[in-house]
């Protein structure tokens, strides 16, 4: 499923030597007092290589759409990093580190767009080397870099120990489990330029991240347990409070946000080592089992591992589950082939479309089809909107993340013409409408009328006479299964936002539950 790009000329891909080479290579990082003019000219250095990165990858999503304005684009934004890169090696303060940072991941996605296989893993290296300036605002990154030592695409195979109930684990994957790992690898390809950076700039391998988020959530962002953890990473809401999340202004619950569900999971994680000694099997049991509890086993144990019988006995059952699989999910990232595993190849290139007429998520899934993909494009859409409930309606001129392909289909097919009609007319299907109702038919005899005292004379008596109107009733409905509140003010002609101002109902999801009573004021029908 990899998004195959135009031939591009080859300078477009012809990388610079000297970029490729510090990629290989880069200058130790050492303390030095830096002024303020200092901070703010590499400040501003770091701000244009993330808008020349951006340039990059819109460029090549023109390419893709067959735009000839894709190519000089690609080669002006090449340019411009390349600028940006030799003017932060003559900068006091700059993080060089970051920056090629940059170069690494256009490289991957060079790979990735070309359809090649890299030598042996999927993903571009995984950690970041820290420098003085990203230690100095976070701590543990300094301490994750001396924990990992050298920029090995294999550092996270140090961390942990490989042991028989890590082998279990990969068998687990492998067999029954092997649908749930392809998932959630699908799902993590298209938000990983959202967790990834958290992950990188925190000094922590991206294959724990794959294996956490793996065993979470399959990589679903609006998965709820039945114990109230909820998002891609299953934050509990008052842990997810101690790290930013939780409702936001609009009453969106940032937890299941992708980007920041792992830039707390990241902090969460280096807060948990620091407590640990450095232990990932101990962050691991203190993410699953409680903190609390993690830091007494370690304190009583004098520093022992996660797998001393004296310490794994003092966990659940569910933790001593729970920190093999994810560990073996994170070892399967890395090493593929060994297990034979072959991982699709995922359109993942982040691209928007803006709404030309109001649209659900679900008419939105009807309408893209699944070309390119076995199960659609659902799962993805509201991976990266997950601030839209699948069936909501959502309201034209909204600009929605998607990916090159995704946005390339709903203008080709979703703006508008017969599959656009098609999908509408699914959504809003009314099972009642299906029912056929017992209604006697026929015409009723009436014989002579006759006018009685006080009784307005009506047409059937005789002379018209103007009727007075019924006083307005007060009427309800009862939400059905599948409903939505978009369907309900099709069906009785209500304006949605008078419709649910008087239920009291929040946007923008204007979420309504089945058996709920809605009053219908306003509506006409």
């Amino acid at each position: 499923m990899s998004l195959m790009l135009p031939a591009f000329p080859k300078s477009v891909r012809r990388w610079p030597l000297a970029i490729l080479l510090l990629l290989c290579v880069v200058p130790p990082a050492f303390a030095q007092r830096v002024s303020a003019k200092d901070k703010t000219a590499a400040d501003a250095l770091v701000q244009r290589m993330a808008t020349a990165e951006q340039r990059y990858r819109d460029a090549l999503v023109l390419a893709t759409n067959g735009d000839p304005k894709g190519v000089t684009e690609s080669d002006a934004a090449l340019e411009d990093m390349e600028d940006v890169v030799d003017a932060c090696l003559k900068q006091k303060g700059c993080p060089v580190s970051d920056l090629l940072a940059t170069w690494k991941r256009l490289l991957k996605a060079e790979v990735d767009a070309a359809g090649e296989e890299p030598d042996e893993d999927p993903g571009e290296e995984e950690l970041l080397q820290a420098d003085t300036a990203l230690a100095a605002d976070i701590p543990e990154a300094a301490r994750a870099a001396r924990l990992l030592g050298d920029d090995s695409r294999h550092a996270f195979d140090r961390m942990v120990k490989f042991n028989p109930a890590i082998q279990a684990g990969i068998r687990r994957w492998l067999t029954d489990m092997r649908p749930a790992l392809m998932d959630s690898y699908e799902n993590y390809q298209v938000m990983r330029h959202l967790m990834w950076p958290e992950f990188e700039r925190r000094g922590l391998p991206e294959a724990l991240l794959f294996g956490i988020m793996a065993k979470e959530s399959n990589g679903r962002v609006h998965a709820v347990s039945r114990a109230g953890a909820a998002g891609p990473m299953q934050f509990m809401p008052a842990t997810g409070r101690r790290f930013g999340l939780g409702p936001d202004g609009s009453g969106f619950d940032t937890r299941y946000d992708p980007r920041s569900a792992a830039m707390a999971t990241a902090s969460y994680l280096n807060e948990r080592l620091q407590q640990l000694n450095n232990d990932v099997e101990l962050a691991l049991a203190g993410y699953n089992g409680g903190e609390g509890r993690a830091l007494r086993v370690h304190r009583a144990s004098g520093g022992t591992g996660f797998w001393d019988a004296s310490v794994y006995a003092q966990f659940p059952a569910e933790t001593r589950d729970y920190v093999p699989m994810v560990v073996a999910a994170a070892w399967i990232y890395l090493h593929p082939r060994q297990y034979g595993v072959s991982f699709p190849k995922v359109d993942a290139h982040p691209a928007t479309f803006k709404l030309v007429r109001p649209a659900s998520i679900y008419e939105l899934t009807i309408c893209l089809g699944n070309r390119g993909t076995r199960d659609g494009y659902m799962r993805t859409l509201r991976n990266l909107n997950p601030r839209y409930e699948a069936e909501s309606w959502i309201p034209a001129g909204t600009m929605l993340n998607a990916t090159s392909r995704i946005a390339g289909l709903y203008h080709s097919q979703c703006s508008g013409g017969a599959r656009t009609e098609l999908a509408q007319a699914l959504v809003m299907a009314d099972v009642n409408a299906a029912i056929v109702r017992d209604d006697p038919t026929g015409t009723v005899a009436v014989g002579d009328v006759t006018p009685l005292p006080g009784v307005a004379t009506t047409v059937a008596t005789g002379t018209p006479q103007p009727a007075k109107p019924k006083s307005q009733q007060a009427r309800s409905y009862r939400v059905a299964k599948g409903d939505t509140l978009g369907r309900i003010a099709e069906r009785y002609d209500c304006d949605v936002k008078s419709l649910a101002r008087a239920n009291k109902l929040k946007a923008p999801a204007y979420s309504v539950r089945h058996g709920q009573q809605l009053k219908l004021d306003g509506c006409r029908r």
